[in-house]
């Protein structure tokens, strides 16, 4: 990238916020030790995507960004079975990103429903994910060193965050386990419960963030997901004493993917990242 910090390139066209006069389509996220200068190169498997899937060929642009909060614009050099690299002809900052970190602490789910949230959770704004196991979870945590369910899931985050124009990709933690997670420290914490005395998610809200409280603006928020068959009675009291507010997401049972969603959206939607 250059490397006297100027910023290079007009305001993006076309739908994946493309440079200049044409619009650029195809979105990649390559970490910072891939690019040298103004030098990219691309992994095996982008490789292969960019030369056998989307057929592109040297001269054709795409995009790139590093989790730097920048994106570039970069023209392809060499498409071979040895690999591809491309140089940076522009760079603009990303503006998509919330100001609101918001991190999702959802406990274990069975099947492919972590996956959906991961997707989902990361194409609305979260900035974290934290696989928790608490006391009613029946799916096993991944190992973190496995390139089995945890790389799968460090693939979804990837490709959601590409598809979605977002600037960095969202950190998928380690599991750990509930009490651990309530110790973690944010400004805001909620636990979406259904019990009969919490007050809606928006209400909280407004009282931690209104007149009050000094119409103050969190830098992060946190939101704690229970598994399939909720959280127990003893774990919301011990959120309680984690300053961790319980709070309800409307009348109606959601499931625990959905709850995080709709939480997550709440939040984001609250503090206006949505408009």
């Amino acid at each position: 990238m250059p490397a006297d910090g100027r910023r290079l390139g007009g305001p993006g066209r076309g739908p994946a916020g493309g440079f200049g006069k044409s619009a650029v389509t195809h979105r990649f996220f390559v970490p910072p030790e891939r690019i040298r200068g103004r030098l990219v190169e691309f992994d095996p498997a982008q490789a292969h995507q960019l030369r056998d899937v989307l057929r592109l060929s040297a001269g054709d642009s795409v995009v790139v960004f590093d989790n730097s909060g920048w994106e570039f614009e970069v023209v392809l050099e060499r498409l071979d079975r040895q690999g591809a690299t491309g140089r940076v002809e522009r760079r603009r900052l990303v503006e998509t990103e919330p100001k609101v970190k918001v991190t999702i602490f959802q406990a274990l789910l069975k099947g492919n429903r972590f996956d959906w949230l991961l997707q989902k959770g990361t194409e609305i704004g979260a900035v974290g994910f934290v696989p928790m196991v608490t006391a009613r979870c029946v799916a096993e945590p991944p190992d973190p060193t496995a390139r089995g369910k945890f790389g799968r899931w460090q693939r979804i985050v990837v490709e959601a965050a590409e598809q979605s124009r977002r600037g960095k990709v969202p950190k998928i933690h380690e599991p750990v386990a509930f009490e651990e997670a309530c110790r973690s420290v944010h400004e805001l914490a909620f636990i979406p419960y259904e019990g009969r005395d919490v007050r809606p998610l928006r209400a909280a809200l407004e009282e931690a963030t209104g007149p009050a409280a000094g119409l103050r603006r969190p830098y992060s928020v946190a939101l704690f997901i229970g598994p399939e068959g909720g959280f127990a009675p003893e774990e919301v009291e011990l959120a309680r004493r984690h300053n961790i507010t319980p709070v309800g997401l409307g009348p109606r049972i959601l499931r625990a993917e959905t709850a995080a969603i709709v939480a997550l959206t709440i939040v984001l939607a609250h503090f206006g990242d949505l408009d």
